[in-house]
């Protein structure tokens, strides 16, 4: 069966060796006599892989000791509440940074269980940036300062995470947590659902420094409770395992491939190949975000009118690229280029935008 280019912001494209390895051992893990979807998470088989997975999430990142990796289920849109709910106190609040969509319903989430304090907004500007360190404005002694690092239904990135001194940043990474080199040390806690970058659907990583499992209320519900997970490893209950072991297989072809430094520089190979096009077409491909801010995950374009942008997604599938339409929310354009888009998709689409724009231009 012949692979398409998968260019859906999530669930993604996966790496075709993973998927070939998981295939490979689906009847029988590791000499189990059964798959991996029917093995005990009490047994050492599960447990090899929930241990090495979370070995692989703190090697790759540079993660520090006092830190823990939790493997959660929900989705990051759980997290919006579980944050707030774990971190601030009765006469406490939380900052939000929004710069889309996703930071928005984190904050509207978070404001149903404590009060929280907008630090800075692109909104007025239809999230085409990303907010100058200089317009962030922290309110007094908020528990933590939350900002959303990819915005995949806008096309912006943070290019580098401000420094608030001795305020946590809580950071959601679900859209490009694995893609770049970056100081987890500014952050108190990180939250990422798997299936655009990480695997499949099914299992949220969550990355926590351990000061914050202290103190944590009694009275929110167990599963909920980063100190609970944390205790037991994340097998509190029976977790996602098979969307931790596919976890656990994309780290590791993370790391057989040069890690993060050679993961951020194929990921900056492509969206200059596809941002290069899109500035060069002299205004028939117009992107949304200001160039400071651009995503090196989801590169999101307009054409000259709604039609062509219809006309342009379904040719595309015709040419075997699929998820190309925008976020419903917003129209357009929206190629998504996570770790395991390859080159080939980059310039099979770069190839494509080129002859639609001769034919159609």
């Amino acid at each position: 069966m012949e692979r398409i280019f998968n260019f859906n912001a999530g669930p993604a494209t996966m790496p075709l060796v993973v998927l070939e390895e998981a295939q490979s051992e689906l009847l029988n893990f590791r000499g189990t006599g059964m798959s991996v979807m029917e093995n005990s998470h009490r047994t050492k088989e599960y447990e090899a892989i929930n241990s090495e997975a979370e070995a692989l999430v703190k090697e790759l990142l540079g993660v520090p000791e006092n830190y823990r990796v939790l493997f959660l289920q929900g989705g990051a849109s759980t997290q919006f509440a579980a944050v707030p709910m774990n971190l601030v106190s009765a006469d406490s609040h939380a900052d939000y940074i929004l710069t889309g969509a996703w930071a928005e319903k984190a904050q509207k989430e978070a404001s149903k269980f404590i009060k929280t304090n907008i630090a800075a907004s692109t909104k007025e500007e239809n999230y085409t940036r990303i907010p100058r360190t200089d317009e962030i404005k922290v309110s007094k002694g908020p528990a933590y300062v939350h900002l959303c690092s990819n915005n995949t239904i806008f096309g912006t990135q943070w290019q580098s995470f401000p420094d608030l001194g001795d305020v946590s940043l809580v950071g959601d990474m679900s859209s490009d947590i694995m893609s770049r080199r970056f100081d987890v040390s500014k952050f108190g806690l990180i939250y990422a659902g798997a299936q655009k970058n990480l695997g499949p659907a099914g299992v949220t990583v969550v990355i926590i420094r351990k000061d914050l499992l202290e103190g944590i209320p009694t009275n929110i519900p167990s599963m909920l409770r980063y100190d609970i997970h944390a205790k037991n490893d994340s097998l509190y209950n029976t977790p996602p395992s098979f969307s931790v072991y596919m976890v656990n297989l994309v780290l590791r072809w993370l790391k057989n491939n040069g890690g993060l430094v050679a993961a951020e520089k194929r990921n900056a190979e492509k969206a200059v190949l596809i941002y290069n096009t899109i500035d060069n077409s002299q205004g028939y491909y117009r992107g949304h975000a200001l160039k400071d801010s651009r995503s090196l995950m989801n590169i999101t374009f307009r054409l000259p009118s709604e039609d062509l942008e219809k006309k342009f997604a379904v040719e595309a599938t015709q040419q075997g690229m699929i998820g190309l339409k925008g976020h419903r929310s917003v129209g357009g354009l929206r190629a998504s280029i996570y770790n395991a888009m390859s080159l080939e998709g980059a310039l099979a689409l770069v190839d494509f935008m080129k002859v639609f724009q001769s034919k159609n231009g």
